[in-house]
């Protein structure tokens, strides 16, 4: 079987595998049972006459012949599904541009940059995603956005290690605050000394990094009264007085009603990083487009520390 003769069933659901990171997770995206995305892959193995995923306890590996294969796959995949977009009268592949973002970039940065370019390039069509940091860089490697916003916190690592490294642009880097409720003796102050976060009660992520949310370095157990994923859940429950959450100090101007977002002083500084990120090689167009306007909105006034 040659690999000519692979179906584009295998490679949409090969390019899935290697963004999700597992079967289990490709699978459910795509309605399909685990065994029949078995197939699938092992079916476009048996095309390529190799191995394409490295199998471990934790998920899935691109293979050297994987990392190829889905970065091809990925092009003709992308041209069919624009060939289908411009037969149905929508915007063709030269002005569209897939953008993967981390949550909080939703709340500010990303709508004022969108909203520029809107005025500047109308006829650039975003279509864009939320993520986490591990979903977007496997995004990224399997061509499925062509640009992804990365938040990165010290020792400010590269994002993965796989070959060739990404193209990483650095569009802001940002204090780490911490929101309270608008009623706490913290909110009375014009900054918080890091001794007086001892002792109070934290709104911390849900997912697989709990210690979001707690400020860094903290010298005792925190007590985690609530997790959220959702930023703004989080912030509606410091407005509520469930407790007090960490938050890029960016957020200031969209923060409910009931909280305050105070700089931390006293101790090590706690930065983070806004990352621009895309595959090694030049930017069509479109996307260096997308990619000025987020430059020139990280720099405005409203998404500064």
């Amino acid at each position: 079987m040659a690999f000519s003769d692979a179906s584009l069933t295998a490679l949409r659901v090969f390019r899935e595998v290697a963004e999700r990171g597992t079967l289990t997770a490709a699978a459910t995206a795509l309605g399909y049972t685990q065994s029949a995305v078995s197939r699938q892959i092992a079916s476009l193995e048996r095309a390529a006459g190799t191995l394409l995923l490295e199998r471990r306890h934790d998920g899935v590996r691109l293979t050297p012949a994987g990392q190829i294969v889905v970065r091809r796959a990925a092009g003709v995949l992308d041209q069919l599904d624009a060939t289908a977009r411009e037969l149905a009268g929508l915007p063709g592949e030269a002005g569209t541009v897939r953008l993967g973002w981390f949550p909080t970039a939703g709340a500010d940065l990303l709508p004022r940059a969108l909203a520029a370019l809107r005025r500047t390039h109308p006829a650039i069509t975003v279509l864009s995603r939320e993520g986490r940091t591990p979903a977007l860089i496997r995004a990224l490697r399997a061509g499925t956005v062509d640009l992804a916003l990365l938040a990165s916190a010290p020792p400010f690592r590269p994002p993965d290690t796989e070959t060739p490294a990404l193209t990483l642009h650095t569009l802001a880097e940002r204090s780490l605050h911490v929101a309270v409720p608008a009623n706490h003796p913290l909110a009375r102050r014009e900054y918080i000394d890091v001794a007086d976060l001892r002792g109070q009660r934290w709104i911390a992520d849900s997912g697989d990094d709990r210690a979001m949310g707690v400020w860094p370095g903290l010298d005792e157990r925190p007590e985690i009264a609530h997790t959220a994923r959702d930023w703004l859940a989080k912030l509606h429950l410091v407005a509520a007085g469930c407790g007090i959450t960490t938050v890029p100090g960016a957020l200031e101007p969209v923060v409910p009603p009931g909280v305050r977002v105070l700089a931390v002083r006293g101790g090590p500084g706690e930065q983070r990083r806004i990352l621009l990120a895309h595959l090694p090689r030049p930017l069509p167009e479109p996307a260096a487009r997308v990619a000025a306007a987020l430059r020139t909105a990280a720099l405005e006034p409203g998404t500064r520390p």
